[in-house]
């Protein structure tokens, strides 16, 4: 028998001032769950460049289209799952600059996909990179 304690999903449009939703959901979490700082800090910078990545670039910026964003986790309460979808065509994450090469350490943009690879424990993209899942050990 397999029992999941925590599962909770929410959307919202693509709208900047959205990505308060999101850290409140977060929080939320954290509460609930009980996660310690070091994880809870990953789990905040690693979501929050996927909501905002799912708005301003799979969506387009287009607050019509909706951001998905749900956890789960696991029956023995161990990994912590999100999910983040956009309705956007997605986009191919092998082919993004390295953010730490010399010619790109000045830019203000481009460190969102490098930074969930480093602070999430696992990330997959899906549907031609309009899905990202992370796991986190909790």
């Amino acid at each position: 028998m397999q029992l999941n304690t925590a599962v909770k999903s929410i959307k919202f449009a693509s709208k900047a001032e959205n990505i308060s939703i999101v850290e409140k959901f977060i929080d939320d979490l954290r509460a609930e769950l009980n996660i310690g700082d070091d994880v809870y800090g990953n789990i905040l910078i690693s979501i929050t460049e996927a909501a905002n990545n799912a708005m301003l670039h799979g969506n387009d910026a287009d607050e019509t289209k909706q951001v998905e964003m749900s956890y789960e986790l696991d029956d023995r309460g161990k990994n912590l799952s999100f999910i983040i979808k956009d309705q956007g065509p997605g986009f191919d994450y092998t082919k993004l600059p390295d953010p730490t090469a010399p010619e790109n350490l000045e830019k203000t943009s481009g460190r969102g996909v490098f930074l969930m690879m480093q602070l999430a424990d696992m990330v997959v993209f899906s549907d031609k990179g309009a899905t990202v899942e992370m796991q986190f050990k909790v």
